[in-house]
């Protein structure tokens, strides 16, 4: 008669699994804080099939047509001058109301160009099919 003889298997590294799981939730909890939050009541454009990005210091228009950066009221012009400080021809991302009218949004942006914008990014929500 033989004796059958039992092996352990080693164990699963699940500690590694878990360590690695939880540096990732600690980096996206970072990486999503950087950003400074947007005025709640702000209602976003919504559109879909856009390639997003950051607004982290964009131009934003309520929906009464008051042009607001990094929360104080100015003009087109006084953001450009403070933008291009940093660049030559600066891209600009506008984050409009959802209610502000296309005739304002089409005046903002007219007066951004005047003043030096080379790019014009409007921010929007993308939708969901």
């Amino acid at each position: 008669m033989r004796r059958r003889v039992i092996t352990k298997r080693p164990p699963e590294p699940t500690i590694a699994l878990i360590n690695i799981v939880f540096l990732m939730l600690i980096f996206f909890l970072i990486a999503g804080s950087l950003a400074p939050p947007l005025d709640p009541d702000l209602k976003l454009v919504s559109t879909s099939d856009l390639d997003g990005r950051e607004p982290p210091d964009a131009l934003v228009i309520t929906a009464e047509g008051r042009s607001l950066y990094r929360g104080q009221e100015v003009s087109p012009e006084t953001y450009i001058a403070e933008v291009a400080g940093e660049q030559e021809a600066p891209e600009i991302r506008i984050v409009p109301d959802r209610d502000l009218p296309v005739e304002t949004l089409l005046t903002v942006g007219r007066a951004l160009q005047e003043a030096g914008a080379a790019k014009l990014f409007v921010v929007t929500e993308r939708g969901l099919e």
